[in-house]
């Protein structure tokens, strides 16, 4: 029995041109695709494996079609529209494995959990593949939904979720067939999207190159043969490629139909594990350099993404640096060279949800609408990298003076564990996010001045953004000390200084006259 086609059936929500958002079927979202401003989906992971799956579809359409094709073709799709008749033609030949209930291809799930003895008998509640829902001993804020009693979701609901949790989904014990498992493709990661004007140029923009071995050795899921127990219950295997990645099956799922077509129960177990491979990194994934080698670029508390820009921008690389951009800010870049392909700016999409292990911190989408020389001019993207550190390093040095200064209006200032404390005091306050806040406010104006090649102006406004962050942030800071007699010595002490670290950092930058008297 197949039922409920992805392909007909109104799942994917989309927002038109016009401002309307509404839900298509893959067939129509291909075919409308100069109609969709972009997709509608408002929960960050859901709304990432959304995108892969139709570069995914997209892909294996054109290789199909055109097989090793150029940049030069992404250009034309990119300004006349995708290959709608292709992609149509590729998704009736595997119509079959785009039903999201069948008995033997359900789509993105693995049929074999209901026959395996370890899973047959088992059900669990459809928050297990919910990343936003709370299940088995996960805390409590504001979902006090039971594991017990589940409410029902609709089908629409469900491999919008499952997508998402598929590609999200952190490593840790899952204990059906294996103890453990693998983390999915984008586990603990800040996704990277460039976006074109509508759903057809971010596709475009988007897609990864075709193979080198051939069309038919990376294949997404359902082109291959369905998982078995033994396929789960095995050894992590390599991407074959950005297909693979896009649609691995981290974990083994079975939507379990109500008879009113909706759903509360599903089938679980450990998945079809992925190998990390640092030779082929995820296609989305950005890396900085850590002091341990490498680190993915994910959402932190309290920090915002531009601080990360320059690990996500192209550009050179220092001697004995280990960060790289995400490989499709390059596929991106590579249509900004073509001639006929002239934008000013280029906005990307960062999004994804954030992990410690097991456990999931937070989710999150910014928006970045950057200048196209940033992409392919190095020295442009090096401009930008120099003005992020100089933010970097001044923030450094404000926050060990203000430290110093912290310190000594507590008891016991030379003891070290004092200056744990007035470190930890900072960290709560305000200190940082009022130096950054006025960094990050001046950060639009900034791009539009680098995408003029403007660099002067740039840097002293950037400058001013710098001393302005930094003087408000260290006001802050002295009136949380109060008006005792130590603290007016401490900053007796210690202002002067701070003085000399703005005239040292931020040399020839301008405050406002009545923000600066004392």
């Amino acid at each position: 029995m197949a039922e409920y086609s992805l392909l007909d059936e109104p799942w994917l929500p989309v927002r038109l041109i016009d401002g309307r958002v509404i839900s298509l079927g893959l067939r129509e979202v291909y075919k409308r695709s100069n109609e969709i401003a972009a997709l509608a989906e408002t929960a960050p992971p859901n709304l990432v494996a959304q995108y892969r799956l139709l570069l995914a579809i997209l892909h294996r359409a054109v290789t199909r079609q055109c097989g090793h094709w150029r940049t030069v073709e992404r250009a034309r799709w990119y300004l006349g529209g995708l290959p709608v008749d292709a992609v149509c033609d590729y998704l009736e030949s595997w119509q079959d494995r785009f039903y999201l209930f069948h008995s033997e291809y359900p789509f993105m799930q693995v049929a074999a959990l209901d026959e395996a003895v370890e899973t047959c008998d088992k059900r669990k509640p459809w928050t297990q593949i919910s990343l936003g829902s709370a299940n088995g001993n996960t805390p409590v804020v504001f979902d006090h939904a039971l594991d017990s009693e589940p409410s029902a979701i609709t089908p629409a609901q469900a491999v919008s979720m499952l997508l998402g949790f598929l590609q999200f989904t952190p490593g840790g014990l899952v204990k059906t067939l294996r103890s453990s498992d693998k983390a999915g493709a984008l586990a603990n990661t800040a996704a990277v999207i460039p976006v074109g004007g509508n759903l057809a140029q971010t596709l475009a923009l988007c897609l990864h190159r075709p193979s080198q071995e051939g069309s038919d050795t990376d294949l997404p899921s359902w082109e291959r043969e369905p998982l078995n127990v033994a396929q789960l219950s095995g050894d992590p295997v390599l991407a074959s490629g950005p297909n693979d990645r896009y649609t691995r099956q981290s974990r083994a799922v079975r939507l379990l139909r109500e008879d009113d077509g909706s759903i509360r129960w599903l089938r679980f177990a450990v998945g079809y594990p992925l190998a990390d491979d640092e030779n082929a990194p995820d296609p989305m994934t950005s890396f900085r350099s850590g002091s341990n080698g490498p680190v993915r670029i994910s959402f932190h508390e309290g920090r915002a993404m531009w601080r990360d820009l320059p690990a996500i921008l192209p550009g050179a690389r220092k001697e004995g640096e280990t960060s790289w951009p995400a490989p499709v800010i390059n596929y991106a870049a590579a249509l900004h060279e073509v001639e006929t392909f002239d934008p000013v700016f280029q906005p990307v999409l960062i999004a994804g949800m954030a992990s410690d292990q097991a456990k999931l911190l937070r989710w999150r989408i910014e928006q970045f609408r950057l200048p196209a020389n940033l992409l392919n001019e190095p020295e442009c993207a090096e401009y930008l990298q120099t003005l992020v550190a100089d933010a970097e390093k001044l923030f450094v040095d404000l926050r060990y003076l203000a430290t110093s200064t912290l310190t000594q209006t507590l008891p016991d200032p030379s003891s070290k564990d004092t200056r744990k404390r007035a470190q930890a005091l900072l960290a709560a306050g305000p200190l940082a996010t009022t130096y950054f806040a006025a960094a990050e406010r001046a950060l639009p104006e900034i791009m539009a001045r680098l995408g003029e090649y403007d660099f002067d102006t740039a840097g002293q406004k950037w400058r001013n953004a710098l001393h302005q962050g930094a003087f408000d942030a260290w006001q802050c800071m002295i009136i949380g000390l109060g008006g005792t007699p130590r603290a007016m010595r401490a900053e007796a002490q210690f202002y002067p200084r701070f003085r000399a670290l703005l005239n040292r950092q931020v040399p020839g930058a301008s405050l406002n006259a009545s923000k600066e008297a004392r």
